[in-house]
């Protein structure tokens, strides 16, 4: 399904649909009071101090809502709204769970030197932490001005979640048991007001898809904190039809943000879905997730490296959707090195769907289809999109019975790059490289940094964001194990 336009229902259809919240039991919670913003290390609250003979503490840090017993653990509640800096500790006995819309901040608007009324706020998240949602419009955002500091190690990662899992009854296939992890922030995108061309400061009216939060701006380097070894699982909602809440959502977020070591597990909607900005990414793992694992929208310029997307063999749609949408002054531009791509699904659709004037930018890079159900490998649409051309290169592809649309010259701009196989024979272990994948000519990655996206934003330069590699694929062979520990469901016997 195509959601580039998803941005534009109105307040008016989301503020019904919230008024249902109460139907998932989903409540609000006082907000702890006003803060400052003071950066993502001191905390506010106190931690518990004992727990009860049952393994639950007694009570919660200070600024968070007792709602009981979940699984044996203290049910620490966040507040509807998060000001200051809240620390969620890793603390025995204690778990904590969102309820209704959880809001980091006020939105403070477009303009960091002029910010609207309101007050900022800073989430900090312990390695080890487990935060829950029971319902699908419960859920996280962080809004404009405001941060998230969610910080895990390889062996003891951040983890939100569903209620289910935490209470141990979700199944191979269980998503959107809950909303999913929005951020917003106030990098540039194209959805502007008539008259203004992107990238402009005006370019400030997007709304993220599932919320009434806006997003946008024309700050390239907005920093809205970090996730590092976090694992989003069961989550995205249909909040009104053609509207949901994904994975991870990331709305003018700027390349100011880390975001590196980023599991999103079977997510309802996709896994991953980019509103403009200008993020980068590192070292991300989607599996099982039921629309398209990743998407990117309305002026999307960052970079990707080591990305591994897996399917679920009974759902999910295309590996990537990428579009542009709103003005095509500025389109989207992805830059993506070193991903293997697994195609799985019974469901019939393409690999990658480039459209609406997308300029991506494929290298060093693995696709393969292992379901009967497929059409294309790729398909380009769009008159646009083809004179955006689309560039590949040491793209190594096989398994479609198809590899090509017909639309849009798809097959020539493909085979226009250098060391592409369209037709290649997988000797992938599950995603690790095999013979085939390992004798791929790589394409250096010194090229990519340096012409990466970001320089093209206001001239703004990214630095060397690329690793310098010597292999195609996410992962090079079995002794790179980069994946391993923090994340789910990916290795053979791995569940979540």
């Amino acid at each position: 399904m195509n959601k580039s336009t998803k941005f534009r229902l109105g307040l008016l259809g989301f503020t019904a649909a919230v008024a249902l919240a109460g139907c998932f039991g989903a409540d609000n919670v006082a907000s702890p009071g006003e803060g400052t913003l003071v950066g993502g290390g001191s905390s506010s609250s106190s931690s518990s101090s004992s727990s009860s003979s049952s393994g639950a503490a007694d009570s919660c840090p200070t600024g968070l809502s007792n709602v009981g017993v979940v699984a044996g653990l203290r049910n620490c509640q966040l507040p509807a709204k998060i000001t200051g800096n809240l620390v969620l500790k890793n603390l025995p006995g204690v778990i904590y769970s969102i309820s209704g819309r959880v809001a980091v901040g006020d939105d403070l608007g477009a303009d960091p030197t002029a910010p609207l009324a309101g007050t900022s706020g800073i989430l900090t998240v312990e390695p080890g932490v487990r935060v829950f949602g029971s319902g699908g419009l419960d859920y996280l955002i962080i809004q404009r001005g405001s941060q998230i500091f969610a910080e895990g190690t390889a062996t003891n990662p951040v983890i939100f979640t569903s209620r289910q899992s935490i209470e141990g009854t979700t199944s191979l296939e269980s998503d959107g048991q809950w909303g999913g992890l929005v951020i917003a922030g106030r990098a540039p995108t194209n959805i502007c007001p008539t008259g203004v061309t992107p990238p402009n400061v005006g370019c400030n009216t997007g709304q993220i898809e599932g919320t009434n939060a806006f997003y946008g701006g024309n700050s390239v380097a907005d920093n809205s904190g970090t996730l590092k070894y976090v694992r989003v699982m069961h989550s995205g909602f249909e909040v009104l039809p053609g509207n949901e809440l994904n994975g991870i959502t990331f709305a003018g977020v700027g390349n100011g943000t880390k975001v590196e070591y980023v599991q999103v597990h079977n997510s309802s909607d996709d896994g991953m879905e980019m509103f403009g900005g200008t993020v980068n990414l590192k070292n991300i793992v989607l599996t099982g997730n039921s629309d398209d694992s990743l998407d990117t929208d309305t002026g999307y310029r960052g970079n990707i490296q080591f990305l591994i997307v897996k399917q679920s063999q009974t759902r999910g749609d295309r590996l990537f959707e990428m579009s542009c949408a709103g003005n095509a002054a500025y389109c989207s531009h992805p830059v993506i090195s070193n991903a293997t791509l697994i195609r799985r699904s019974s469901v019939a659709s393409n690999g990658l769907e480039i459209n609406s004037g997308t300029d991506l930018t494929l290298v060093n890079s693995v696709i393969v289809n292992t379901s009967s159900t497929s059409t294309f490998g790729i398909r380009i649409t769009g008159a646009t999109t083809e004179t955006a051309a689309p560039t590949f290169h040491s793209v190594y592809m096989g398994g479609f019975a198809t590899a090509f649309a017909t639309t849009n010259n798809t097959a020539a701009l493909f085979n226009g790059g250098t060391n592409n196989t369209s037709a290649g024979t997988i000797t992938l272990a599950d995603f690790v490289n095999g013979a085939n994948e390992a004798a791929v000519p790589v394409r250096a990655v010194s090229t990519l940094n340096s012409t990466t996206n970001a320089t093209s934003v206001n001239g703004v330069a990214n630095g060397n964001f690329f690793t310098t590699v010597d292999y195609i694929g996410a992962v090079k062979n079995s002794s790179d194990t980069w994946y391993a520990g923090w994340t789910c469901g990916l290795t053979a016997g791995s569940t979540c």
